[in-house]
């Protein structure tokens, strides 16, 4: 007997029915901000990756030569694919470009709690916009995606910071300071333990005196943005921060901001962001990792080859990832059950009339079934109660020699004898009480 591969799921259809769910009403709230659906391919040139992040980076994907000779590797990751896209039409599309989609990505990694190796992810990305609405619309739809799935802001907080303003304090101090590592080190700040995070920045050219210095001047910055201007004398670090502030007074007019708290010590990994960026968590902290995060990346279509062009997305997992921890932790994780409107029980020989009621009801809009293996009453019953029919329609040969069928509510167990010309009639969802 064959095993799955770790890190890789099978989701069976009664769970499946809740993820389904969840990917809906993430893709409908997409849709309400005007967000227009794209489709990628599952396969891209690994240097789209290894060319910003380095050669090591194989390490992490699902890398291969093909036949012809190339390297390329399943995708991580959407953005690369979408700066790819922005690119190649990039005089043809109008802006701003506001896409999402909803697939698998493959990343080789270490599986912990909430992180597999094969994951589902929906991507919104808006291209074209520099001013903070963008942010802050970025911002609402990751909010009130949380709230449409059943969750309040008791539940989540998304943790706001500004990639400029990290990078923009290192160039203040007097060190040759590799700014990349130094902010991959701010990253894994609440991974890993107090003397380790100093030793990165260390290892990122900082002395340990200038790493608590940095540390604590990101530590008072959360709490008041002041402290972070009057420390420095940068023009650049005070253009930040005040588009930071922009950004949360615009995610204030969205309705937002009571779940966006300012976190400078939040820094995200990937090294094409360039401004905003935030990360959700849990409020209560039993989902140890990130839930989802996203923010801006305004250098990665001209990196592509195509014009300067700004960006900002956000990325939440849907399969295989933490946000569905966060909704079960919550209490909010849909029913693990599959539906059904109508079964069509067959008794005898009734093929054609319950075949031609079962089309009436799916052209309906309805979900049904009707028997396919020959079974007898009593296994088809059965079956309707295991798929969680709602009606039985049964269509018996004594009931058609009076020209009647019977319709049975599951729930309540009554029963009601019906015409067969008149059922189901151009009624929606006809129901006992449509006959009694």
């Amino acid at each position: 007997m064959y095993e799955g591969l770790k890190g890789f799921r099978d989701f069976y259809p009664d769970e499946m029915a809740a993820y389904r769910e969840v990917i809906d009403t993430v893709e409908d709230t997409a849709r309400g901000y005007g967000f227009r659906e794209v489709a990628t391919p599952a396969l891209e040139r690994a240097e789209m990756w290894t060319d910003k992040s380095g050669d090591d980076i194989v390490d992490e994907l699902y890398a291969f030569e093909d036949k012809g000779g190339r390297l390329v590797t399943l995708t991580p990751e959407l953005t690369p694919t979408v700066a790819r896209m922005v690119v190649a039409k990039q005089q043809e599309l109008s802006k701003p470009i506001k896409w999402f989609s909803t697939r698998p990505f493959w990343r080789y990694e270490q599986v912990q709690q909430g992180r597999f190796r094969e994951f589902y992810q929906n991507n919104v990305d808006i291209f074209g916009s520099a001013e903070p609405e963008a942010d802050a619309e970025i911002l609402a739809f990751g909010a009130d995606m949380l709230t449409n799935l059943g969750l309040s802001g008791d539940d989540f907080e998304f943790r706001v910071s500004h990639r400029d303003i990290l990078g923009e304090l290192l160039a203040e101090f007097d060190a040759d300071v590799r700014t990349r590592d130094a902010i991959r080190a701010v990253d894994k700040r609440a991974k890993v333990e107090e003397n380790e995070y100093l030793d990165l920045l260390y290892e990122a050219g900082l002395s340990y005196d200038q790493a608590r210095e940095f540390d604590d001047l990101l530590v008072a910055g959360n709490d008041d943005l002041s402290q972070v201007t009057e420390w420095s004398e940068s023009e650049s670090v005070h253009d930040a921060v005040a588009n930071l502030e922009n950004v949360l007074a615009a995610a204030d007019d969205f309705g937002v901001r009571e779940f966006c708290d300012v976190s400078l010590t939040t820094a995200r990994g990937l090294d094409y962001y360039t401004g905003v960026v935030f990360e959700c968590f849990d409020s209560a902290g039993e989902v140890s990792r990130s839930v989802f995060g996203g923010g801006r990346y305004d250098d990665l279509i001209e990196d592509f080859g195509g014009q300067p062009t700004p960006a900002v997305g956000v990325a939440p997992g849907v399969m295989n990832s933490t946000l569905p921890l966060l909704l079960q932790r919550a209490g909010v994780w849909p029913e693990e059950a599959v539906s059904t409107d109508y079964y069509v029980l067959q008794v005898g020989d009734t093929r054609p009339v319950a075949a031609r009621i079962a089309r009436a009801l799916r052209e309906s809009g309805n979900v049904v079934e009707s028997d396919v293996a020959g079974r007898s009453f009593g296994a088809q019953m059965n079956y309707a109660d295991s798929i969680n029919a709602e009606t039985v329609v049964i269509v018996g040969e004594q009931d058609l020699a009076n020209d009647e069928v019977t319709i049975k509510d599951m729930t309540s167990g009554d029963q009601v004898q019906v015409p067969v010309d008149d059922f189901p009639g151009d009624r929606q969802r006809p129901t006992i009480g449509d006959f009694e």
